[in-house]
């Protein structure tokens, strides 16, 4: 392809083609969206700056680049974290939510969430290597074949397979399979919510699974916390009925979850849920106003 402007135009208009599947392939890889959002703006430069006539597959290529930037920018973090709930300097760390209206995902949001992507399963992909979680997001998320991946990892297509399948027991051990009825979820966190604004510690012990684990990200700017077990998860959520009282039904990632807003409509908290067997197995909450300040609230509560 030549250099001329036409040229550019057009190829620009195929990457936009792609670029909601790419936001959806560094969001898995990265757990952020502003970072997803660098990594597919990289993918555009280099492809800018490649022989465009010379890629036969603009989509497959696209992905493993994409890949390739998301690994580099993992490997940046610093060494693999063993305990997944912190980030290098021992804060709670919980992903970058996807905020949507009680009724429904934005359709701008579909490809972004397809495959079910909770905040718990995002929890549980930090806790992979870079090199796992690549081969687990490209292969078993978007079926990039094994000999694509291996370039990537400068690995064998046997050992990238080897590397999916430790990755995808990790996660299947991790994240059990949560409830499927958005109704039913719906009815338990909001009487999580209504139990948290009345003080009632047995109901809230009855909504919970005794196994809980809830986490508080402030972020560098506000306390983070780490609570375990049903008994101190619901002794946590009474001190905190000022939230419940200000809670707005919102999806989390596609889940029933809440979101706080300040009188200016300045975003606070935002909670996600995860319900396994009638009972809440997770809780994660988002509390740095740092990232809050930074989410997309277009479409929520009307907006």
């Amino acid at each position: 392809m030549s250099d001329g402007i036409g040229d550019q135009d057009a190829l620009a208009r195929q990457f936009e083609e792609h670029r909601p599947h790419l936001r959806a392939v560094a969001y898995r890889m990265l757990g952020s969206l502003s970072e997803a959002e660098d990594a597919v703006q990289e993918a555009w430069l280099r492809l800018s700056r490649s022989d465009a006539d010379a890629v036969r597959n603009l989509g497959g290529w696209l992905t493993t680049v994409v890949g390739r930037v998301c690994l580099d920018m993992l490997r940046s973090r610093g060494a693999r974290r063993e305990e997944a709930l912190h980030d290098q300097e021992g804060r709670v760390r919980v992903p970058d939510p996807v905020l949507s209206g009680p009724d429904g995902i934005d359709p701008e949001q579909e490809i972004l969430l397809t495959d079910s992507v909770g905040i718990a399963l995002m929890v549980v992909l930090d806790t992979l290597s870079p090199a796992e979680r690549l081969a687990f997001v490209l292969h078993d998320m978007f079926a990039v074949p094994f000999d694509e991946i291996s370039e990537v990892l400068d690995r064998t297509p046997a050992g990238t397979r080897q590397l999916a399948s430790r990755a995808r027991r990790r996660v299947q051990d991790a994240t059990p399979a949560a409830d499927t009825d958005p109704a039913r979820r719906r009815e338990i966190v909001d009487a999580f919510l209504a139990a948290a604004r009345g003080g009632d510690f047995e109901a809230l012990v009855a909504l919970l699974d005794p196994e809980i684990v809830a986490r508080s990200d402030g972020g560098a700017l506000r306390p983070s916390l780490l609570r375990r077990g049903a008994a101190e998860v619901a002794s946590q959520a009474i001190t905190f009925a000022r939230f419940a009282e200000a809670a707005h039904p919102v999806l989390v990632n596609g889940s029933p979850g809440a979101l706080e807003l300040a009188a200016d409509g300045t975003p606070m908290t935002v909670l996600a849920f995860t319900v396994r067997g009638g009972l809440i197995t997770a809780l994660d909450i988002l509390v740095d106003p740092e990232r809050l300040a930074a989410l997309d609230l277009g479409g929520v509560l009307g907006r």
